[in-house]
């Protein structure tokens, strides 16, 4: 059976999942929705897609079996709020929103209907995550370290506190999600962000530049996690570092090292976990099998909960519990 597939969004990451469902044995990606019907034709063209303007429009006109969302993190709401009264599956790229408050209703309908839905977090899909995981089975941690370290996208919307959540919500939100995913749940953040060069260098920014977060673990594990995006373009650094008496283990997306007393082993990163994340949904969809989902809506809610605390915390200047 050829599952019909749509898209939602226009921009570079819609273009990436639509060239590998396009390479997809079994899938048809049968429609695109831009911001404009003209975006939404533009890219629909060289797939062979139908393109829209409206979401209501696209799924009137198709009869679609999943739906993937690829927007920016201000647009959700009623896209999603289109699917879920019609039922149809949909997988989303995170985060899923720029605050909790529309996530937070959208998650209630979701449940109800008990809908299928995956979050874009493929961090979790890598090869080496999951030797990671396995490697941090039985370990008691001592104290967890993550950064995002990079520069600032060129675009509006995520310059714009409002907008994009900041960069810690919307980039440094995958090491808070591989935090949460390895660690366990978090609750509580104390968050201190600040302006040191962008806002001068740039019309309308109105993000932090800099930014680190304090984090305590239910399991009673210490973390923090930086960003910064005052970095000029290329040079950069990101990944989590896992600290114990047993060693040193420490994940950046291309590597994953791990340190002992007198030995080392380094594992480079192989695979495509956007491939990955994509056939699990796909499956499920397929199947009704969510098993291989590793991050559903509900999962990409609680790490946004956090992200979003912590943005509550640096303008408090208090401690978040959540």
């Amino acid at each position: 059976m050829t599952l019909n597939i749509g898209i939602v969004g226009t921009g570079w990451f819609s273009k990436v999942h639509a060239d590998l469902l396009a390479g997809m044995e079994d899938v048809s990606l049968k429609a695109v929705c831009g911001s404009s019907k003209a975006k939404g034709e533009e890219m629909a063209r060289p797939y062979g897609a139908e393109g829209y303007g409206e979401i209501t429009e696209m799924l009137d006109a198709e009869k679609l079996d999943a739906v993937y969302i690829c927007v920016p993190p201000q647009s959700h709401g009623a896209i999603e709020r289109s699917l879920i009264k019609r039922e149809i599956p949909f997988f989303i790229e995170k985060p899923l929103g720029s605050s909790t408050e529309i996530p937070a209703s959208l998650l209630q309908d979701i449940k109800e209907k008990n809908l299928l839905t995956s979050v874009g977090y493929h961090f979790r899909y890598q090869e080496n995550i999951q030797r990671l995981k396995a490697a941090l089975q039985g370990d008691k941690v001592g104290m967890i370290v993550g950064q995002w370290m990079g520069d600032m996208p060129g675009v509006a919307w995520w310059r714009n506190q409002e907008q994009s959540g900041g960069q810690f919500t919307e980039q440094t939100t995958h090491i808070v999600d591989l935090l949460r995913y390895l660690a366990g749940e978090v609750t509580e953040v104390y968050g201190l962000f600040g302006n040191r060069i962008m806002h001068e260098k740039h019309d309308g920014v109105t993000v932090a530049d800099v930014g680190t977060v304090s984090l305590k673990l239910a399991s009673g594990v210490i973390a923090n996690i930086s960003n910064t995006c005052v970095l000029p373009g290329g040079v950069g650094r990101s990944g989590i570092s896992f600290y114990n008496d047993n060693g040193l283990l420490d994940w950046n997306p291309e590597r994953l090292l791990e340190v002992r007393s007198g030995d080392s082993k380094e594992h480079v990163n192989s695979g495509n976990p956007y491939l990955t994340e994509s056939e699990a949904f796909l499956y499920a969809v397929r199947t009704g099998d969510r098993s291989r989902i590793l991050s559903d809506y509900e999962d990409g809610y609680k790490t946004l909960k956090v992200t979003c605390a912590a943005f509550e915390s640096a303008q408090s200047g208090l401690p978040v519990k959540l």
